[in-house]
């Protein structure tokens, strides 16, 4: 059995009354996968507005495997020290990752931010030496439109992501770096900018689904389906 686990920040977590793009990729997968999988990870909840923290789980369809490793305001500042653990005791074999958006936003430079990708791959190694890795790149959001320097450090980091995707690539533990559909634009594809709607969510699933099957003939294209 495939075990996926979804490792992210807000546009991963959710928040209360979204179906998240977790739900989508578990569409998908249902619908193509051709073998038995499991959605894993240490976390069920979304982040709720209303109190300010990670306790709802009013999600716009609960019938689903919610299970995930993601966090309102986390980052692979914040995830790299957690993986190695989360990865044994989950027992996962393929991370979708889509994290930097905050590492930029508060914490740490492209430079800085790549450092705690290579981290990030090299304990989850430690943990299992055959994990899989698909990471998506930080799609800029609205502050990148009026902050010229966010938006060069966003472009910087991407550019760092594709290098050290190539350099630590193998065989053994495949890393691929998935590509946003070209047609991803956040005056429609977000609600604030930022967090995914539902035609996000779904583009950030094929995102990951055609990485997947372009690299490893995992499932099939993907399609999106009626919300």
């Amino acid at each position: 059995m495939l075990r996926f686990m979804p490792v992210g920040d807000s546009m991963t977590i959710g928040s209360a009354g979204e179906h998240t793009w977790r739900y989508r990729m578990w569409q998908h997968l249902r619908a193509t996968y051709g073998g038995p999988f499991k959605i894993v990870g240490p976390r069920e909840t979304l982040y709720d507005k209303a109190t300010d923290s990670p306790d709802s789980y009013e999600y716009a369809d609960p019938e689903f495997p919610r299970a995930h490793l993601a966090g309102w305001g986390e980052g692979w500042l914040h995830m790299a020290p957690l993986i190695r653990g989360t990865v044994r005791e989950q027992r996962a074999d393929v991370l979708l990752v889509s994290l930097g958006l905050i590492d930029l936003g508060f914490y740490t430079n492209a430079v800085q931010t790549a450092d705690n990708v290579r981290l990030f791959v090299s304990e989850a190694r430690a943990a299992n030496p055959r994990v899989r890795m698909v990471l998506l790149p930080v799609i800029p959001n609205v502050r990148a439109q009026d902050d010229a320097p966010f938006a060069a450090e966003v472009a910087a980091f991407n550019e760092l992501l594709a290098k050290t995707v190539a350099d630590l690539d193998e065989p053994r533990s495949p890393l691929l770096l998935a590509s946003p559909p070209s047609s991803y634009d956040i005056a429609f594809d977000t609600y604030d900018g930022t967090h995914p709607n539902a035609s996000g969510e779904h583009k950030i699933a094929e995102g990951f689904a055609e990485a997947m099957h372009q690299a490893w003939d995992l499932g099939e294209p993907y399609e999106a389906g009626t919300d």
